[in-house]
């Protein structure tokens, strides 16, 4: 267990010091638009496993989600970079750079919150899984309904 909390923090690590050097490979906005759209696709899809098992529609195994909770919170660090000045468009709404002050805590109350969800599911604590993926979910709901466009 230790050992799996010392990679997946170097790991994001590796990913964070890495994800500053994506941002100048963004030749055009559609480049950031692709990236960090591609981001959040993956996140939804390792998000929303772990969202069926919360809500009874799969059993619970602790290995599963765990590892897409570890892969969450790894990818909750990536597309921040994909925001930069010239990046507008896709699905963002002109907020996020008119208000980016609030965008950027957005974005670090939900990266929190899935940490928490994280160390809740390295713990295999399945009731406090649930309650973490609640406050996770209500931090992206929150970001969803600020910054995306419907």
């Amino acid at each position: 267990m230790k050992l799996q909390k010392i990679i997946l923090a170097a790991t994001a690590t590796v990913l964070a010091v890495g994800t500053g050097f994506a941002f100048a490979q963004f030749q055009k906005s559609e480049d950031a638009i692709k990236y960090r759209q591609s981001v959040y696709t993956v996140m939804s899809h390792s998000f929303g496993k772990i969202s069926a098992v919360v809500k009874g529609e799969a059993p619970y195994n602790k290995e599963e989600v765990a590892k897409n909770a570890a892969l969450v919170a790894t990818l909750s660090t990536l597309p921040w970079q994909a925001f930069g000045p010239g990046t507008e468009g896709g699905k963002a709404q002109p907020e996020i750079w008119s208000e980016n002050a609030k965008f950027k805590a957005a974005a670090e109350k939900m990266q929190l919150a899935v940490a928490n969800l994280n160390t809740a599911a390295q713990s295999g604590d399945l009731e406090n899984i649930k309650k973490t993926f609640a406050a996770a979910g209500q931090t992206c709901k929150g970001c969803h309904d600020d910054f995306k466009k419907k």
